[in-house]
């Protein structure tokens, strides 16, 4: 299915590209998102008297993402949970969880989707987590786990 990007996505395109995807992937995601257009004869003029703002727009995001990215960066999150004698949590920390901390410390809102934890974090000790703030502006955090009964 051909469509039309009306945003940067990483690994797919850029802006104003007309590209070919599967079916699933361009309803149930990029047209779901309003990331992109069903390419039509119609669309293709509209999107290309639209370029012009959507890449105005773009940088707009890019540069709030670029702000977001200088208070985050390289910072170290504690979170503390319950844990077990041989220092495993009860339950994972979840990107939900990393997000509220974030808004908590730093008032920036990150959306949970856009927190990538390198692997899953069950256990006390110190995890990489990427965050995508643009498909073109990516950062990494520090989450430390700390057992709840050690800080009391």
């Amino acid at each position: 299915m051909k469509v039309i990007l009306l945003e940067n996505v990483r690994k797919v395109g850029s802006i104003g590209e007309i590209i070919d995807v599967k079916r699933g992937f361009a309803r149930n995601f990029l047209i779901s998102q309003k990331k992109a257009l069903f390419a039509s004869k119609e669309n293709i003029n509209q999107v290309e008297k639209m370029k012009l703002e959507l890449s105005k727009k773009d940088q707009d995001k890019k540069k709030e993402a670029k702000l977001i990215q200088d208070k985050i960066k390289n910072k170290i999150y504690e979170i503390k949970k319950l844990s077990t004698e041989n220092k495993e949590l009860y339950g994972s920390v979840k990107p939900t969880e990393i997000s509220k901390v974030l808004e908590e410390i730093n008032q920036v809102k990150i959306n949970p989707s856009l927190i990538q934890p390198s692997k899953e974090i069950k256990s006390i000790g110190d995890f990489d987590v990427l965050i995508n703030l643009h498909p073109e502006v990516q950062t990494q955090i520090v989450v430390k786990t700390v057992s709840q009964e050690e800080t009391k």
